[in-house]
């Protein structure tokens, strides 16, 4: 009997940014992957930095499916957000299709809901809400094709540790160790409530010490800056037109009209799905 088989898709929250350990990124994928209990686990993670929903399905997606894994983990929408060519229809679309190809090999599925990068950052409230709306919309589609697909969906979007200073790493995006451990022990409690996993899970006590004020600043002056430089020069200038939009609604006092717009694309894009599921009946069948 082979040991069971892990896989993890998604982009650098998966693959451990915040969490060094030995030179290499470390993450809550592979602390959850050491907390399934007695049994022997093989874990592969292909999360990628930097990565966007096309890319997990276009890619992580044929080598995780070629894994013939057990379990796998799909955390991605982030950095979608962050790119001036967001669509909520061709996020839910690939969502839709990545999860139904893993759940129709019969692998069971983890999946989560994601804080706002615009709060976490501190962002100034007309730059803020645009991300925080096009998370939203992710988020909820996320939500709806996870009971559609019977994940095991964790609620990470929300809960006292998003304040929590010492759960993130320097850049405010990433968690550090604390915040990755505590990743993985809500996942792993989700799936011992589901009878998946049985024992002690994984720590949330840190193994290490959180990185001091100076070395969080060497952080960003080095590597840090280039990270938000490279996404800022695909996002800032639509940003930039968004947040004139937001202030324009505001001097309107039509604001309203931007949530309802990004309520109205969702659910259009899970209609849509539906539709396309329905047409397939029949052929399937």
């Amino acid at each position: 009997m082979r040991p069971l088989r892990f896989v993890a898709l998604g982009d650098s929250l998966t693959e451990g940014v915040g969490d060094p350990v030995d030179g290499r990124w470390r993450g809550w994928a592979a602390l959850l992957a050491g907390g399934f209990g007695d049994a022997p686990v093989e874990f592969v993670n292909l999360a990628v930095s930097g990565a966007q929903t096309r890319e997990v399905l276009e890619r992580q997606t044929p080598a995780g499916l070629a894994l013939e894994p057990d379990v796998v983990s799909v955390v991605i929408g982030v950095n979608d957000t962050l790119r001036r060519t967001f669509d909520i229809h061709a996020v839910a679309a690939r969502l839709d299709e990545v999860y139904a190809a893993f759940t129709e090999r019969g692998a069971l599925l983890l999946t989560a809901c994601l804080p706002d990068p615009g709060a976490m950052l501190g962002l100034p409230g007309v730059l803020a809400n645009p991300l925080a709306r096009r998370q939203r919309a992710v988020n909820t589609v996320v939500h709806a094709l996870s009971e559609r697909y019977g994940a095991v969906h964790l609620h990470a979007a929300e809960g006292e540790w998003l304040s929590e200073r010492e759960m993130w790493s320097a850049d405010r995006l990433h968690p550090g160790e604390r915040g990755h451990r505590q990743l993985a022990v809500r996942f792993h409690a989700l799936l011992a409530e589901s009878g998946v996993v049985g024992g002690p899970g994984p720590s949330a006590a840190p193994d290490h010490p959180a990185p001091t004020r100076s070395a969080s600043l060497r952080w960003l002056a080095t590597a840090g800056t280039g990270w938000v430089a490279r996404r800022c020069t695909d996002l800032l200038p639509q940003l930039l037109r968004l947040a004139a939009q937001e202030i324009r609604h505001r001097a309107r006092g039509t604001s309203a009209r931007l949530d309802l717009g990004a309520s109205h694309a969702v659910a259009a894009a899970l209609a849509a799905l539906s539709v396309a599921e329905h047409r397939a009946g029949p052929d399937v069948a």
